[in-house]
């Protein structure tokens, strides 16, 4: 046995309990586990993290993915396992990756084998996502194309489970000033003050602003509420010399102009400027 001091006790170091950070999970690697390997014409295959180093990450299963984030497993299941129990958390079975832009810290303590330190590598692994997608959205963003600024916002509206509205002002060169969060409605309905949004668009000097709002449900079809507050903001704005470029509504990878739906037939400003 070789023993370390860990604190005020000494640990066997070659324990699954004592881990260093450049040191494979025991239970990721350990190939005694016949839940942890395959067979392979007739020959046994490798542990995740061995397959990752000589395969790629795209030889591996989304649960094996996060098991090595995870790097340990419990007493009664190995990180694999674990995995497959946090991504199946609201669906039993499921194997799909957005679960982890659903799930909150609270949610994920309640996992057995999720602490505060495996909680917070999976939160900040789902940030990380997020912000790749926003990055890479952000250098083809003009806010003139409904695509464009559909794919910015999808990753941080798409998974919220309750109706949000955010505007976003510009100048008169199209360019941004602000974003601000206008309201947290209930699951099917979010009520969008004409007032409010003007009120904010003065304070800030925007010359021109456009709306989102995300529909939990995922379909991004506009409801007739939708269309008339639309429409009525469109009308009030054009009143102030504030023009509403555009209200989209996010669903589920997909997403609905208001503009295109003929809801705001106000010509829009060129990125030129006035």
């Amino acid at each position: 046995m070789i023993y370390s001091q860990k604190g005020s006790e000494y640990v066997d170091v070659r324990s699954a309990d004592f881990e260093r950070e450049d040191a494979p999970d025991a239970s990721v690697m350990r190939t005694d586990n016949p839940d942890s390997f395959r067979h392979s014409k007739g020959k046994t295959a490798e542990m995740p993290y061995e397959r990752f180093l000589s395969c790629g990450a795209s030889s591996l299963t989304n649960a094996e993915l996060v098991a090595i984030i995870l790097r340990t497993g419990t007493k009664e299941k190995t990180a694999t396992q674990l995995s497959r129990d946090i991504l199946g958390f609201y669906e039993e079975g499921c194997s799909d990756l957005s679960a982890l832009h659903r799930l909150t810290y609270e949610d994920l303590r309640t996992i057995p084998g999720i602490g505060e330190v495996k909680a917070v590598k999976l939160l900040s692994l789902a940030e990380i996502s997020r912000r790749m997608v926003r990055e890479r959205a952000a250098s083809r963003l003009v806010f003139t194309s409904p695509s464009a600024v559909a794919d910015y916002y999808m990753e941080q509206m798409r998974h919220l489970e309750t109706e949000t509205a955010v505007l976003v002002m510009l100048d008169n060169r199209m360019a941004l000033l602000r974003e601000e969060v206008l309201s947290l409605g209930t699951v099917n309905c979010t009520l969008l003050s004409p007032r409010e949004i003007f009120l904010r668009a003065i304070r800030w000097g925007a010359v021109n602003i456009l709306l989102l709002h995300n529909h939990p449900s995922g379909d991004p079809t506009p409801s007739r509420m939708d269309r008339e507050v639309t429409e009525r903001i469109s009308r009030a704005g054009h009143l102030l010399g504030i023009e509403l470029i555009d209200h989209l509504i996010i669903g589920d990878l997909c997403y609905t102009s208001l503009r295109e739906c003929g809801c705001i037939s106000d010509q829009i400003p060129s990125s030129d400027g006035v």
